[in-house]
């Protein structure tokens, strides 16, 4: 058994790759295990773009399950999505619902309700 110099997990002697955080320990095999097409940052960029904070989980997904961040830091950036998510949304929610309100009353004064 030996250590892993990626994440420091005990691994065995003749291993490849290492089975907790997918990286090779030989460096002629390929350094980069292939991303997902919906946790690839072109994808999630316009996903932001285009729907704005509804897209803000597939960050989750991407940093959920990086061997490079310490469990706590993914806990933390995890709380922090979907705090920020919750709010945006209830904001959102909010705006959409003034403008119905707004609107609704705009068509009783002219009578068309």
């Amino acid at each position: 058994m030996k250590k892993c110099p990626f994440c420091a997990e005990e691994i065995q002697d003749d291993a490849i790759k290492c089975r907790f955080c997918g990286e090779f320990l030989d460096k002629s095999l390929p350094l980069k295990t292939k991303t997902k097409w919906y946790q690839s940052a072109s994808f999630i960029i316009i996903a932001v773009l285009c729907v704005g904070p509804l897209a803000l989980p597939l960050i989750l997904t991407r940093i959920w399950g990086n061997p490079r961040y310490s469990k706590t830091t993914q806990q933390i950036i995890a709380a922090g999505i979907i705090i920020l998510t919750i709010v945006i949304s209830y904001y959102f929610v909010k705006s959409i619902y003034s403008l119905y309100r707004t609107m609704m009353e705009q068509m009783s004064q002219l009578g068309i309700r």
